[in-house]
């Protein structure tokens, strides 16, 4: 099939040189703690969630997005939670669910299924986030994650479900009544709400990165120029209570877990310091805790970009 997609005039024009930006990706193994549950009312909400992310870090308005369902043989309640639950995550960020593929292999993936998306968003070229305005004085302002999002699950599941002999329903007491398995398909958070304020109000944002693969480190990394780097601080933001348990169970490095977890920031701007308030108040609006977790700094010896995490 071809999937069409009006681009109104009347309400893009106000995209003088509209950009179009695309992402693809997976929801990855944390597919694998889902059939452990038999629960996948939240697959879509994951991977809608997490490619809208992907594209709005650089200022684009997401239109449109693509499934692509593999699996070795369709059956139910599956299906339906997956479709049903892509339909939602879509329709709550007013992005068209434009169309899948749904492809029935059983030589290919015999019980097991995977979830890929496609998301394609539009931005004007002259507002486009790309991390090269970032300059020493700025401030990271970091977004609360609510766990694991997708990513760091391969770590997870060897950790609690092999080596420390918990399953999908343990209840250990540091995760205050929640199962593991609970604790670990809390569902991928969506930031479009928040950025979509502080473009509305014209408000300055420098940098953004989407905590995935890579953590702190690695994603901050990517969207600082040279000669500058950042200082973050940990601890400004809750751990989400399944990543200590994590860390404590298998002895993890605390860089390794801020390397490879996001460590309770989902998302982090670099923000003008003037307007650190005001980027704030839009995520409040939005329903998003966030917090000024660090500060980017000039590199004494002017070269990579580097990422600091000191204990708070």
């Amino acid at each position: 099939f071809g999937g069409l997609f009006h681009l109104e005039p009347e309400k893009y024009r106000k995209f003088n040189d509209p950009v179009l930006v695309v992402s693809i990706d997976g929801v990855g193994t944390k597919i694998m703690v889902a059939r452990l549950m038999d629960r996948y009312d939240g697959l879509g909400h994951d991977i809608v969630n997490h490619c809208i992310n992907d594209v709005a870090v650089q200022g684009a308005e997401p239109l449109y997005f693509l499934d692509y369902l593999g699996i070795g043989h369709l059956r139910s309640p599956l299906y339906e939670q997956v479709l049903e639950s892509l339909a939602e995550a879509c329709a709550a960020q007013n992005v068209a669910l434009l169309g899948g593929e749904t492809a029935e292999m059983p030589g290919m993936y015999g019980d097991d299924f995977d979830l890929v998306g496609c998301i394609t968003g539009v931005a004007d070229r002259g507002r486009l986030v790309t991390g090269d305005a970032v300059t020493a004085g700025d401030l990271i302002i970091g977004l609360a994650a609510e766990g694991l999002h997708t990513n760091g699950y391969s770590l997870a599941r060897r950790v609690l479900l092999e080596q420390a002999g918990f399953n999908v329903d343990s209840r250990p007491s540091a995760l205050g009544g929640e199962s593991v398995g609970e604790a670990l398909l809390r569902p991928h958070v969506c930031y479009w709400p928040a950025i979509r304020l502080m473009l509305e109000q014209e408000l300055p944002i420098h940098g953004m990165a989407h905590i995935t693969g890579g953590g702190w480190y690695d994603n901050l990394a990517r969207v600082l120029p040279s000669g500058v780097g950042a200082r973050c601080r940990s601890g400004v933001l809750e751990v989400p209570s399944i990543m200590t348990l994590i860390q404590e169970q298998g002895q993890v490095d605390r860089q390794e877990m801020y390397r490879a977890f996001n460590m309770g920031m989902g998302m982090a701007w670099i923000i003008p310091e003037k307007f650190a308030q005001e980027a704030l108040d839009c995520c409040r609006q939005a329903g998003t805790e966030a917090r000024v977790v660090g500060e980017i700094v000039n590199l004494e010896d002017d070269g990579q970009p580097s990422v600091e995490v000191q204990c708070e």
